[in-house]
């Protein structure tokens, strides 16, 4: 069954409480976005559904709204549960839960993912917990060591279930799905709808609803620039663009790892602040990997699909495909990254005479022809490599230490006499944190906190960006 868009998109019309509709409009949620308004009816009414939306859709606070309104806070009991396919993802999608239940009473959250000790998280359980968001393997090893219990279980969330298939969670999500109670209510979201989507639906959902919220982005905010490369002019070419367009922060997107370690070199040898991001990578380094791109102290991430799914860069000005994906939704979900929130984006896509087949579907989804450009127009723009304007500074003291946001940006305003525009995003973990700060100041800084204190306390702080040179 599909259902269509209701008349109106104010969360007014849903059946909410009252507190959970203030708490919506405090934090800024006046209308529902599309994959919202076609699946909060039907969701709130108890029923499956299968969702296809893409990253930045607003699909978390769907079915984030869907499962508080279902729990019993006063029952200390697992009630929902959040697939996620990565650890980033689910710890995105643990603080948009506790957001949405601040009009609610001591709702627990826990996240369960890899790259952290199973000992916090198991300490955690132990004290109750009313919503459990994890990846299906750290979840199964706290199924098997019977620190999970999911008796009580009314709400399953599949969130980028596609990602997940692609990452080979099937089996794993099928186990899962066992151990949770036959009577349950599943939501199933995922940004394209491949074959294996089908299977896993009908194997976990009792006649869901299908909605599909139109994988179109604002075209009139992204400007689309298609050019016909030779497979030796592929990899150089992503840096004419670069060039010649110099955007200040850029997803490059290949089909293999390997062409993304081949790209990422290739650019750093011309001096470009570039990294990669894909499934070889250790936790700790895909951690700085993101945070750097993030913060905005690296100008180009190089990324799988699976790899950058659950990534969610505001203004990002520019996404080069530098292969052409054999699956137009997924093409078109790349390019949604740009051109958001009114700004404007920039869309480069490389294609071979190989990959035709490939553009005529994207064109045949999109529903116009694709706009060709000659690589011979790309001239380089005075000024060099584009450099970011910020540093990432690594501090060995995190969460375990008591170290809060606050903490630092007072000892590099108050104590260090820094000014706050000097001072960007500031991420923390636990045993780590990460701060942004202006390149010109990157070194300076580095050798007075290893000099100075934060929270009264000596610590150890080091520069991450390698391509950073003292003048640069």
């Amino acid at each position: 069954m599909t259902i269509s868009l209701p008349a109106s998109n104010s969360f007014d019309t849903l059946d909410l409480s009252v507190p959970a509709r203030e708490n919506l409009r405090r934090l800024g949620y006046l209308e529902m976005t599309a994959i919202q308004a076609a699946s909060l009816p039907t969701a709130l009414q108890g029923r499956d559904v299968i969702a296809q939306a893409k990253t930045g859709s607003g699909k978390t606070a769907a079915f984030a709204l869907v499962l508080l309104a279902r729990l019993d806070v006063r029952r200390f009991a697992v009630q929902a549960l959040v697939l996620c396919p990565t650890r980033e993802l689910a710890d995105q999608v643990t603080t948009e839960i506790r957001r949405l239940a601040r009009a609610q009473d001591n709702v627990k959250v826990v996240t369960l993912a890899g790259g952290v000790p199973l000992r916090g998280q198991t300490t955690s359980l132990e004290h109750g917990a009313h919503v459990v968001v994890g990846t299906p393997g750290r979840v199964i090893d706290h199924l098997e060591r019977g620190h999970l219990d999911l008796d009580a279980l009314a709400t399953l969330v599949l969130d980028e279930a596609d990602c997940m298939l692609d990452m080979g969670f099937v089996d794993d999500i099928a186990k899962v799905a066992r151990q949770c109670p036959a009577q349950r209510q599943t939501l199933l979201f995922s940004a394209t709808y491949p074959e294996g989507i089908a299977r896993l639906a009908a194997q976990l959902l009792c006649e869901p609803v299908t909605v599909k919220v139109e994988a179109q982005h604002g075209s009139e905010q992204i400007e689309q620039r298609w050019y016909e490369v030779r497979e030796d002019q592929r990899l150089p070419a992503v840096a004419r663009l670069l060039e010649h367009f110099r955007p200040v922060s850029t997803l490059a997107f290949c089909n293999t790892k390997a062409r993304c370690r081949e790209l990422v070199q290739l650019l750093q040898a011309q001096g470009y602040s570039a990294l990669a991001l894909h499934g070889d990578l250790e936790q700790r380094e895909r951690d700085q990997v993101l945070v750097r791109f993030v913060n905005g102290s690296c100008s180009v991430l190089v990324a799988t699909d699976v790899a950058a799914r659950g990534l969610d860069v505001a203004s990002l000005a520019a996404v080069v495909n530098v292969d052409i994906s054999p699956d137009p939704e997924a093409h078109v979900h790349r390019i949604g990254r740009t051109g958001r929130a009114g700004e404007s984006g920039l869309a480069f896509s490389l294609a071979s005479l190989d990959e035709m087949g490939a553009v005529g579907r994207i064109e045949q989804l999109q529903g116009r022809p694709s706009a060709w450009h000659a690589l011979t127009e790309l001239t380089p723009t005075p000024g060099g490599c584009l450099l970011p304007a910020m540093a990432t500074v690594h501090i060995q003291a995190g969460r375990k230490d008591k170290i809060r946001p606050g903490d630092v940006l007072g000892a590099l305003t108050s104590d260090l006499r820094y000014t706050r525009e000097q001072v960007g995003k500031i991420d923390i973990n636990e045993f780590a944190t990460y701060v942004a700060v202006e390149r010109t100041i990157a070194h300076e800084t580095v050798a007075r906190l290893n000099g100075g204190r934060i929270k009264g306390r000596a610590v150890k702080a080091r520069l991450l960006n390698d391509d950073y040179r003292p003048g640069n």
